[in-house]
């Protein structure tokens, strides 16, 4: 079982940047390929950005590229989203996600790929 535990989210203004961080404890974190969802009111959740348990792949939404950088330390069992140049549209709670991976370069995008979720954190940009 791993247990996935993000923070780091708030309040900012468009043009901001914001750091999510997301904690998995309970097995070997650098086995674990790892992604970022969110989920707006209303819409349904969508992929963010994903990382590979070893760290030499990564993958963004079309939305985000260029913005926002996933990243991770297996030291510290931490994967974090940096989220620059923040748009009204980002505002969403984002999710953490894991899936134990026997490939150190796969990344996954889809939410059924995903077998341990986090509660989530709040992200709200104002105009």
């Amino acid at each position: 079982q791993v247990q996935v535990v993000e923070s780091g989210g708030g309040l900012v203004q468009a043009g901001d940047s914001l750091r999510l961080s997301c904690v998995a404890s309970g097995r070997t974190f650098s086995s674990y390929a790892m992604g970022w969802f969110r989920q707006a009111p209303g819409k349904a959740r969508e992929f963010v950005a994903a990382i590979s348990w070893s760290g030499s792949s990564t993958y963004y939404a079309d939305s985000v590229k260029g913005r926002f950088t996933i990243s991770r330390d297996n030291a510290k069992n931490i994967a974090y989203l940096q989220m620059n140049s923040l748009k009204q549209e980002d505002t969403a709670v984002y999710y953490c996600a894991a899936k134990g991976s026997p490939s150190r370069n796969d990344v996954y995008a889809g939410l059924s790929n995903y077998n341990y979720w986090g509660q989530g954190t709040q992200v709200t940009v104002s105009s």
